[in-house]
């Protein structure tokens, strides 16, 4: 039986993988660093501090960790400023699914970006429960943030659903025993192995209904 449904953010939610591209991308180039080709994928799911230590270590920015992600956080929110990038259908489907179960979000992104976004997209009261990945040990594709996420909802994780767009967010769904719901990242697509993972993989999250939740969990 399904008792809760938790959402990844970042490109579930929010088409905001290319944003969080640009404003590292720009650090890195103002810093000294050198951009890699690889650097996306690998810092997809990883949290705050994870990633602010890859652009440290493995892109050569000479910076502090902390001050890394605080100008990277501010170069994100100063563009969720001008325009927040929600993702079609997005609003609705929250609330579809509000409606029937309590809802958490399982997000990597920082706990001030993921307050910006909630508040400014109107779904703050929508969220039961937030879970940044500053607030686990280890980020995805770790289950960290899922099993956090169940247990503030006090709920079993082979009881949630999860609904996630990346292959490192796909396995760390799975590996937390949620039923997994995939909602493909059209930038930069999951793994086949990744979205095998999943029970369904949704082409649009108008897709994303109570009825299609509670026919999966029956099945």
């Amino acid at each position: 039986m399904l008792e809760a449904v938790l959402f990844d953010l970042d490109g579930v939610l929010i088409d905001s993988e290319q944003a969080w591209d640009a404003a590292r991308r720009a650090v890195v180039e103002a810093a000294g660093g050198h951009w890699q080709p690889e650097a996306t994928r690998a810092m997809m799911g990883m949290s705050a501090p994870e990633w602010s230590r890859y652009l440290h270590d493995e892109l050569g920015v000479a910076l502090d960790p902390a001050e890394i992600n605080g100008r990277v956080v501010e170069r994100l929110l100063a563009g969720y400023q001008r325009e927040l990038p929600l993702l079609p259908g997005a609003v609705d489907a929250v609330r579809r699914l509000a409606a029937r179960w309590p809802l958490g979000l399982a997000s990597s992104a920082n706990r001030e970006v993921i307050d910006a976004v909630l508040a400014r997209s109107g779904l703050a009261d929508s969220f039961a429960v937030t879970v940044s990945g500053e607030e686990v040990a280890h980020g995805k594709p770790a289950p960290d943030i899922y099993l956090a996420a169940a247990r503030k909802l006090d709920v079993p994780p082979e009881s949630a659903a999860a609904v996630e767009d990346s292959t490192n967010g796909l396995r760390a769904a799975s590996a937390a025993g949620t039923l997994v719901v995939a909602y493909p990242n059209r930038a930069f697509p999951p793994s086949a192995q990744a979205l095998a993972l999943a029970a369904v993989t949704l082409g649009s999250l108008d897709e994303l209904t109570p009825e299609l939740l509670e026919s999966l969990a029956r099945s």
